[in-house]
């Protein structure tokens, strides 16, 4: 079992040093964060701050509302899709399909 342990981390490292995962966020070692063009502390917070913006606004699209207001409405959408960590959601597929073929471990 821990052989089958250690060909499943060794699995993760290779998977992990074949792309240049976790480029999203870039670390800011003075204030033990990441920053996107905004500090974060985590992924869990930069998924919190796209939903926010999303939330935001669909709320805005269900209103009737000026074209100032649909100018900052693209603007918010614009940031959301480039706060999304494609890299990181690939690399989580490929951990999970590990996992999958693992679970006898």
């Amino acid at each position: 079992m821990e052989t089958q342990q250690k060909e499943l981390a060794t699995t993760i490292l290779e998977l992990m040093s074949k792309m240049n995962y976790f480029t999203k966020l870039e670390p800011d070692a003075e204030n033990n964060s990441f920053s996107v063009p905004i500090k974060l502390s985590s992924y869990y917070e930069l998924n919190l701050t796209v939903s926010s913006l999303l939330k935001t606004c669909i709320s805005l699209l269900k209103k009737d509302i000026s074209s100032d207001v649909t100018i900052d409405l693209i603007i918010l959408l614009e940031i959301a899709l480039q706060l999304l960590p494609e890299d990181e959601m690939e690399l989580l597929d490929k951990m999970r399909e590990i996992n999958h073929d693992h679970k006898d471990l």
